[in-house]
């Protein structure tokens, strides 16, 4: 009974509309039947054409896949290397650390995303004002071979590189965008983990003859496992269902399908093509995905507290 008004709340809100979204998934969805109330049901027709899609296999998968990758390691590398700071600072300086990340934490997605146009944008970033003070530094001081160099590098052309064009740049936008909210999560976690190991642990390895790395790989890492555990799998949930990020970016929102993730494709597919089946079956594959590596989060919990 306590549990009731809760658990009444949460079907409401989640499981009403996930349930929704897996319909849609089996019907032949559009702005007509939105008008005349009517449902074209066809089986699993809209899953048969998803994973036949090549679309599915050589854009949006590596997209989201190798995307949250990528994310995950960075976002997990910088928060454990800022936790180790903030247990080697005293505690003035751990205060002042830990509010400055906090900041980068707290900032909204699409005010980041925003920033980081900004920063990458063709015209007036600081990116591009970075490079042209280079390019013309090295028209002036640099050898013969560099300023050849210069002068066909598309980084250092004169009107400026679209960084927003291709794949590969547009998606290492994303993921520094990715990191710098993420990594305070990350950091104050391990940060949190890191006050409960004994000292006593490294003052042995330290008599033992083992060096700050040692203590790192045999010390600290088996002793956090559990903590890493969480803090990647978590990450990896949060970096695969990335949206705001990608949608807001240059062409992210439909205009270059060649930078598509799952998110983004859903959306696009529903509310740009108004086909509200085929996306549906898109948001709900992406859902199994998630799915499966909450299982894997699931799994690796219970296996850490038998330990």
């Amino acid at each position: 009974m306590l549990l009731a008004p809760g658990l009444i709340i949460i079907a409401l809100l989640l499981w009403y509309p996930l349930g929704r979204v897996v319909w849609l998934s089996f019907q032949d969805y559009d702005l007509g039947n939105i008008r005349s109330g009517e449902t074209d049901y066809i089986g699993l027709d809209n899953y048969t054409e998803l994973l036949s899609d090549s679309f599915l296999w050589t854009t949006a998968l590596p997209n989201t896949a190798v995307f949250a990758a990528v994310a995950v390691v960075g976002t997990v590398v910088v928060g454990t290397l800022v936790a180790l700071l903030l247990n080697a600072c005293g505690w003035l300086w751990r205060t002042v650390i830990i509010t400055a990340i906090l900041v980068a934490w707290a900032m909204p997605a699409v005010t980041g995303t925003y920033v980081w146009i900004w920063v990458f944008d063709v015209d007036q970033g600081i990116v591009r004002q970075l490079l042209d003070g280079l390019r013309t530094g090295i028209e002036a001081w640099g050898p013969q071979w560099l300023r050849d160099s210069a002068a066909t590098s598309d980084y250092l052309a004169a009107d400026g590189y679209n960084w927003f064009r291709e794949r590969l740049p547009f998606y290492a936008i994303v993921t520094l965008n990715i990191v710098h909210n993420g990594f305070p999560f990350v950091a104050i976690t391990v940060f949190a983990g890191l006050t409960t190991i004994p000292r006593e642990l490294h003052e042995a390895a330290m008599i033992d003859g083992a060096n700050a790395w040692q203590r790192f790989w045999d010390v600290t890492v088996p002793t956090l496992r559990p903590v890493f555990a969480v803090v990647t799998i978590m990450s990896t949930i949060w970096d695969f269902k990335v949206f705001a990020q990608v949608y807001l970016m240059p062409g992210g929102s439909g205009s270059n399908r060649d930078v598509l993730n799952f998110g983004v494709w859903s959306y696009v597919e529903s509310f740009a093509q108004n086909q509200y089946g085929y996306g549906a079956a898109i948001a709900v594959v992406l859902t199994v995905l998630l799915l499966l590596i909450t299982l894997v989060y699931l799994r690796t919990l219970f296996a850490e507290e038998k330990l």
